[in-house]
């Protein structure tokens, strides 16, 4: 397990931010993901919550050098694996059931598995994780909320996901706990739909630049 949380935490230590996309379209995945890989944000989250989504991921690891494709919105077994096998180098789940943790105790991936409240991260501690999701961030406490945890659960890094923007994304990479923080903010519908990929490269670059 010790092998799987230093894998996730390479990925997570790559930016300050992690791009959560919903790719509508799968012939904007792989300019996009050019795009945001060339303002700095090389880990890309791909969910899982529309007909493209695995194919996407596919288009993303075989075609986007640099890209690091992981797949959220992940929320069993069968997901778990179908992701793996399109290609991605990393799983990202908005809560945890133990189906998920079979699967992700029999798969070379790593799972970033979800959690809102001290006994979902201490459950998720006792199976060995100490890299986690909290989710929904904001709706859930916030920064506050995480930075309360940071003393009683000392040794778990946490990235918050759900509400963050540009706004109070430093709020939370000031944390002891947090390693980076994930968001969509920095690929918005309109300029998906534009296919400003220049646009979109310049909030990447904003978001990379970001310290807590």
């Amino acid at each position: 397990m010790s092998e799987k949380n230093a894998k996730l935490l390479s990925v997570l230590k790559l930016q300050p931010v992690v791009p959560v996309l919903v790719i509508e379209d799968l012939s904007t995945a792989v300019p996009l993901a050019r795009a945001l890989v060339a303002g700095g944000l090389k880990a890309i989250e791909i969910t899982l919550r529309t007909p493209a989504a695995l194919e996407a991921i596919r288009a993303v690891a075989n075609e986007v050098e640099g890209a690091v494709a992981g797949a959220g919105t992940i929320l069993n077994a069968a997901q778990f694996e179908a992701a793996v096998e399109a290609g991605s180098q990393f799983i990202v789940s908005p809560g945890t059931t133990q189906e998920l943790i079979d699967a992700a105790a029999d798969s070379d991936i790593p799972l970033l598995p979800g959690a809102a409240t001290a006994s979902e991260v201490m459950g998720l501690r006792e199976e060995g994780y100490q890299v986690l999701k909290f989710f929904p961030a904001e709706q859930a406490g916030g920064a506050a909320y995480l930075k309360s945890l940071s003393s009683p659960l000392a040794g778990t890094l946490f990235c918050p996901t759900g509400g963050i923007s540009l706004a109070n994304a430093r709020d939370y990479l000031s944390l002891p706990n947090v390693v980076c923080v994930g968001g969509s903010w920095v690929a918005p519908k309109d300029l998906v739909a534009k296919g400003d990929w220049a646009g979109i490269t310049k909030l990447a670059a904003e978001a990379a630049a970001l310290k807590g």
